[in-house]
């Protein structure tokens, strides 16, 4: 998404404020009033990074505007000016080698998560475990996040059953693989409660998004090494992205929106806490430039 090459054009000496409104003009429209309330850090940073205009890359020389999308480093900015964000879960974002890298807002959570986000280019996905891994993506078998623990969680006590079956030394071999898993990455592990028993962690790793246009993503959708994968959809929300898709309904989402109110979902609904803007951030970049686009197209008369 970043989409700084065209949206910086559109009205460079734009300034805002860190306080995300919208337009009296688009009040009724509930897709843009979702970015209204959000705890987002000061934007003074990327006012003044945007006055100084785009700058090369340190690491690749590329003109850039507050990061560069392909080496995933801030460019203008110090890291105090940008916010860090800790996730509950690790993030894989499988990205489709036709995205235009500068329209992407995958590079966001990169950027504003570095420990917990990792992007790869299809046809490069990793081997994922099926009943510690969620691929978000609408489909037929698809669930809500608040059904998504359950879900895991009997996948996970299927397999431990089916695991009693099999030899004692291969099923010792497999308990420690499973504990060794489990203390050794800061992804799985979460305390969740169930109903009638003790509080049991959930074997959830990763969440796996893809970031594609939409009438791209079938080939990485279908790719068997994400077949086997739990999906689960954001049926609910709807986007603020101002490059819209022709034919597209408004509840299919940018990236980073999508990993946003997963994020948010899941604070709510598995880790059952007070939503208080934890993961607001993610939307750092994603808000200020909904407001440079918004403000552009208002002065043109678009809206």
């Amino acid at each position: 998404m970043s989409g700084l090459d065209q949206d910086q054009k559109l009205h460079p000496g734009f300034r805002d404020n860190a306080t995300v409104s919208c337009d009296s003009s688009d009040a009724g429209d509930v897709a843009k009033r979702l970015l209204q309330g959000l705890k987002l850090a000061s934007h003074v940073g990327l006012e003044e990074a945007q006055r100084r205009g785009r700058l090369k890359c340190d690491k690749c020389g590329g003109s850039r505007m507050f990061f560069c999308y392909t080496c995933c480093s801030l460019v203008g900015l110090s890291q105090k000016e940008v916010p860090l964000i800790k996730l509950p879960v690790k993030i894989d974002i499988i990205k489709h080698p036709n995205e235009t890298d500068g329209k992407s807002t995958a590079i966001h959570a990169k950027v504003l998560s570095p420990a917990d986000v990792t992007i790869y280019t299809y046809p490069c996905i990793p081997e994922y475990e099926k009943d510690k891994v969620v691929l978000v993506f609408p489909g037929p078998g698809s669930v809500q996040v608040q059904d998504m623990m359950q879900r895991l969680l009997d996948s996970s006590d299927s397999r431990s059953h089916d695991s009693l079956n099999e030899p004692s030394p291969k099923r010792l071999k497999r308990e420690a693989q499973n504990l060794t898993q489990s203390t050794g990455d800061c992804g799985s592990g979460t305390l969740i409660e169930t109903r009638g028993s003790e509080p049991r962690a959930l074997p959830l790793q990763r969440v796996v998004f893809i970031d594609s246009t939409w009438n791209q993503t079938s080939k990485i959708s279908t790719d068997e090494r994400l077949q086997d994968l739990l999906q689960v959809e954001l049926k609910s929300r709807k986007t603020c992205f101002w490059r819209s898709q022709k034919g597209k309904p408004d509840t299919h989402l940018a990236t980073i929106e999508a990993i946003y109110y997963f994020l948010k979902d899941f604070h709510e609904h598995c880790l059952a806490q007070e939503y208080n803007g934890e993961y607001d951030n993610l939307l750092f970049f994603y808000s200020y430039l909904y407001l440079v686009v918004n403000k552009a197209k208002t002065l043109a008369g678009r809206i």
